[in-house]
């Protein structure tokens, strides 16, 4: 194969990975702004679906097409700063997502699907959810932009 198609895949997977994740949080944010649990539980669903659908298996994308890309194009992997550093900043990505993100996602997902209709719904409790899942989801997006960052300019910053 190719080294431009396996480049092209990757950028490719990195496209739909990226633009998963990013526009998981707005979409987030725009159903908090409503303050109806029915809507935010709705808009969870959809993100955790839109990760099995589209993040994950991205990630494998990703990084099947990244490595190949490297063997093609005889890129050393460990001997190429830009390649380790974004390898690096796209498994602590992956563990923070799974780690912080997805299990909060869960549970502010059960927490709204249980009480979805209900007056007294515990807005405080969820706000705190909502505000760490802000601030890890953030982290788990800030990294793989970096690394694409890295892997364009082709430096480790």
């Amino acid at each position: 194969m190719d080294y431009l198609f396996f480049k092209l895949l990757h950028i490719i997977g990195v496209i739909l990975f990226l633009g998963n994740i990013i526009t998981g949080i707005f979409w987030m944010h725009i159903a908090v702004r409503s303050k109806d649990a029915r809507i935010i539980g709705h808009t969870l669903k959809g993100i955790i679906a839109a990760d099995t659908v589209f993040t994950m298996p991205n990630v494998i994308l990703i990084a099947a097409t990244g490595v190949m890309t490297a063997m093609v194009g005889r890129l050393p992997i460990f001997g190429t700063g830009w390649i380790i550093w974004s390898i690096a900043l796209f498994i602590l990505s992956g563990i923070v997502f799974m780690a912080r993100v997805a299990p909060l996602q869960k549970r502010m997902a059960a927490m709204t699907e249980e009480h979805a209709g209900d007056i007294a719904f515990d807005w405080s409790t969820f706000r705190g959810l909502y505000t760490s899942w802000i601030v890890w989801g953030i982290a788990a997006t800030v990294t793989p932009l970096a690394a694409a960052v890295m892997m364009v300019l082709k430096r480790p910053y």
